[in-house]
């Protein structure tokens, strides 16, 4: 039961899935060519008191099953990235819908009562502004997004494999563009091992999954 959030979301997305407050999830993957380590789980924080749509959004395709039995489709040494369905679709196709399902950008300022939508701090003009969830630790979890598109993330999720020092708070080219909504907490610097083709198993409710509004797995379609 989902009560006492601090803040009222826009109505343009009170009706999609919102995770209002936080939830941890378990992520296990499936590491092909590493003799030393062939499966590790990483812990997920989830943080919907900055990023609810964002947030929501995932944890919905979680409880889909939408990710499990997926590959690692990014792994450069900058960023691993997953969450590209096969076929043409680049994202989650709702199946009550037959679209691709699509979230808007959401940054949630220090100082702010709620999160932004749509538009980046730049082009706010909102130079200096400090994110509440900064691209400032490795493991730091953020959705993928078309680069000439801010609403066009849909499930495809990305984390940081940069230390703070390479990547201070809103001093780097991520902050204020890309939207935040989690951190790995157990596990992350296994993140680095991570390579194009290693399988994510499962991903796995630990807790929250009551603060999930709106959920569209409950939904048949």
């Amino acid at each position: 039961m989902v009560d006492g959030f601090p803040y009222e979301v826009p109505e343009e997305y009170s009706s999609v899935p919102l995770l209002k407050g936080r939830a941890t999830v378990d992520m296990k993957v499936k590491i092909k060519d590493n003799p030393n380590l062939q499966d590790c789980v990483f812990r997920i924080v989830l943080d919907g008191y900055n990023a609810p749509v964002t947030a929501g959004n995932f944890l919905d395709l979680v409880e889909r099953h939408f990710y499990d039995g997926m590959e690692i489709q990014r792994a450069d040494g900058f960023v691993v990235q997953m969450g590209d369905p096969e076929g043409p679709a680049e994202g989650f196709v709702d199946p009550s819908t037959g679209k691709t399902r699509t979230i808007p950008l959401e940054i949630m300022v220090s100082g702010d009562t709620a999160p932004v939508y749509g538009e980046t701090l730049e082009e706010l003009g909102r130079y200096k502004a400090q994110t509440k969830l900064p691209f400032n630790a490795f493991g730091t979890m953020a959705m993928a997004r078309d680069e000439f598109d801010n609403n066009s993330a849909s499930s495809q999720v990305f984390w940081l494999l940069k230390e703070s020092e390479l990547t201070p708070s809103n001093a780097n080219i991520l902050d204020g563009r890309y939207a935040v909504f989690g951190y790995v907490v157990q596990n992350e610097d296994y993140l680095a091992d991570l390579k194009v083709g290693d399988v994510v198993e499962s991903i796995q409710v630990v807790n929250g999954v009551e603060n999930l509004a709106n959920p569209s797995y409950k939904i048949v379609g």
